[in-house]
């Protein structure tokens, strides 16, 4: 990180701004790069498969999520399974003194456990209200799954999608027992489990009724309201009032038109072909996301520029040299932020077709610039 206390000191020959713009202009420049000073973040631990180093088998992670009480956390992805792992296995030396270096885990030890699932995962969910007892997942097969993860065995079905890919799930924070999700149907269906039928489908909706564009992302509202929100490959997001479905009340256009105004746009990463994942720490106002360049953009939501930027080691293939045709430098497929307070958090990024976990200690730093 760059040292910033001389950066702002007024330099002899610096040219006063001639006009209130550039002077407002000179001014958030400056409280841009203050922000980048703002934090500091470590490598704590990396947690990788020894067991398919040099195979062919991949272990890519699609999803991660930790669970209401920011205790454990859930991973899914390709390998069909579920892992569940504890942040004490790690973060074993989470709040010491930073002496110990970087703790290097494998997954078969530092998981908890895993659930093996019927499909290739794509979206992890908890279930509000329950204690993290019950953890939903949508799959390759167009399939939503609850699990009871104390017995460890599913107990709530639904393939209503026609097989086509669930992307995204989600529980209401209204009435934790509704759910919903979003397919390569082009369908966001709301649903109940306790209507039997494999869960009674309450509301289903095309949000574009043209082209039936997949449905990327559904998410409700997370302060207990009853808007949900519907993200779709056409470059549109939809609101919806669950209590009346019919109709979307809002509809954002592809970050083009006038007739919504755009607060910020952030740029640095790239995301044409992938996931590449997205989370926001609400409490220290920062977004992290990965990119298809193996790197870890951290934006603050005040500015567009990233505050931070981290690599992942390059993808070789067993089978090809560094450079070779097996080179490539793979990217980074999902983020989750630890929800832990306004100073302090931890930050976990999956990349590579191997499922490397990087766990990352994040502090505010008491700024003397």
């Amino acid at each position: 990180m760059k040292h910033c206390s001389s950066h702002f000191l007024q330099e002899p020959n610096k040219e006063i701004p001639e006009t209130r713009q550039e002077f407002e202009k000179e001014e958030n420049e400056e409280e841009e790069e203050r922000s980048r000073c703002e934090w500091e973040f470590n490598l704590s631990t990396v947690v990788s498969s020894s067991a398919i180093k040099g195979g062919a088998v991949s272990d890519t992670v699609g999803v991660i999520e930790f669970d209401p009480s920011d205790s454990f956390l859930a991973t899914g992805g390709i390998a069909r399974k579920i892992r569940i792992y504890s942040v004490k296995s790690l973060l074993p030396y989470e709040g010491i003194s930073r002496t110990h270096g970087v703790t290097l885990l494998d997954h078969a030890t530092a998981c908890d456990y895993y659930i093996c699932t019927p499909a290739k995962l794509s979206s992890l969910r908890w279930k509000p209200g329950l204690g993290g007892r019950v953890l939903g997942s949508g799959d390759y097969d167009g399939v939503v799954m609850e699990y009871d993860l104390e017995r460890r065995v599913p107990i709530f079905e639904r393939d209503e999608h026609g097989g086509r890919r669930v992307w995204s799930m989600d529980y209401s924070h209204w009435d934790p027992i509704l759910g919903a999700s979003g397919s390569d149907d082009g369908t966001m269906q709301m649903w109940d489990p306790r209507c039997g039928d494999g869960g009674k489908c309450l509301a289903a909706v095309q949000p574009n009724t043209i082209a039936r564009s997949p449905v990327c992302c559904v998410e409700f509202n997370p302060f207990d309201g009853s808007l949900i929100v519907v993200g779709c490959a056409d470059s549109k997001v939809y609101g919806y009032d669950i209590r009346r479905m019919a109709d979307s009340v809002f509809v954002f256009d592809g970050h083009q038109k006038e007739n919504h105004r755009i607060i910020r746009t952030y740029k640095g990463h790239i995301n044409g072909r992938r996931f590449v994942g997205l989370s926001v720490w609400r409490g220290g106002g920062l977004l992290c996301c990965g990119s298809e360049n193996n790197q870890v953009f951290v934006y603050d939501k005040r500015w567009s520029k990233p505050v931070w930027v981290q690599g992942f080691e390059p993808v070789v293939d067993a089978a090809a040299g560094s450079g070779g045709p097996g080179y490539n430098r793979g990217f980074v497929s999902s983020v989750c932020w630890r929800q832990t307070g306004d100073d302090r958090c931890t930050l976990v990024a999956a990349g590579g077709s191997d499922g490397i976990l990087q766990v990352f200690e994040c502090e505010k730093k008491v700024m003397h610039c």
